[in-house]
């Protein structure tokens, strides 16, 4: 019962986090690429894009300890038993998932010791789109849509 409300928030969540890093990220590299001031809104897209994907993180781990398809699957199969699938939502989900919560938590811990607009956006655009790529790459697609 908690594993299918845990998966299903997971994957109603990740709906949110796409269209965050999504909005996010073009904000960034528009008002980059345009030369626009960092404002106040700016400032609250990033960081609802932070809470969000970490509030995403914590769903995705209590799934991955609670889901007879993460930890409890590699327990039983080990590594070498794994088909492609199997292997996609117990190791490679999770820890590119990992990689993307954490570059995004970069990009906007570097962005707020920059001084000025231009460094600002740069370091959004970089870091927020290079999370997006990750989570992009590596959702079960077959399973969400």
């Amino acid at each position: 019962m908690m594993y299918e409300v845990v998966k299903m928030l997971h994957s109603y969540w990740a709906y949110l986090v796409l269209l965050m890093l999504v909005i996010a990220s073009v904000n960034a590299l528009v008002k980059f690429f345009s030369g626009k001031e960092f404002h106040a809104i700016d400032f609250r897209i990033s960081l609802f894009t932070l809470i969000v994907t970490h509030i995403q993180l914590l769903i995705g781990l209590v799934l991955y300890f609670t889901s007879p398809f993460g930890l409890q699957n590699i327990s039983n199969n080990g590594m070498g038993g794994l088909d492609s699938f199997s292997r996609l939502l117990a190791v490679e989900h999770p820890f590119v998932g990992i990689l993307a919560v954490a570059a995004i938590t970069i990009g906007y811990s570097k962005h707020k010791k920059k001084l000025t607009s231009k460094p600002k956006f740069k370091m959004l655009a970089i870091f927020y789109t290079l999370g997006l790529i990750l989570v992009l790459s590596r959702i079960p697609w077959s399973n969400w849509l």
